[in-house]
């Protein structure tokens, strides 16, 4: 598949309201209907960076916010402004590895479900094609 790369660097901001140091999304690309892709690499100043490697409560964020800029992507398609999203559950998260200072996460989005304000999505995680982790998240979307 060829990588089309949709937004990076300071575009991303566009999409979602975190800002550095919590910024945890470096670009979006691959979107679809329902499908997208993410890009994180890990710098060695990141904020859940313990002893050189890359703790389960960054990789939750940084899902969290690859949804998030999906929902905003999604939202300038729609002429609308990027929402605001918030974690409502975490289910079957399965953690393979944990990655370290420099490596670069790449995460697939898929999205399952939408009910009124709130997305079930999957997502799998991966460093150099291995997967490091995986989990199902429900994302509430503010109004």
């Amino acid at each position: 598949m060829t990588e089309q790369t949709i937004f990076a660097g300071e575009q991303i901001k566009e999409l979602i309201p975190q800002r550095s140091p919590i910024l945890m999304v470096d670009k979006i690309y691959n979107v679809t209907a329902d499908e997208a892709d993410s890009e994180l690499t890990l710098s060695e100043d990141n904020l859940f960076l313990s002893d050189k490697k890359f703790t389960e409560p960054g990789l939750i964020e940084h899902i969290a916010q690859s949804a998030s800029a999906f929902a905003g992507f999604t939202a300038r398609m729609e002429g609308k402004s990027a929402p605001l999203g918030y974690i409502g559950e975490i289910k079957k998260f399965n953690l393979v590895s944990l990655p370290e200072a420099g490596d670069t996460l790449c995460t697939h989005i898929r999205i399952m479900s939408v009910v009124g304000s709130v997305s079930l999505l999957t997502a799998e995680t991966k460093v150099n094609g291995s997967t490091v982790c995986t989990t199902n998240m429900k994302i509430a979307i503010e109004e």
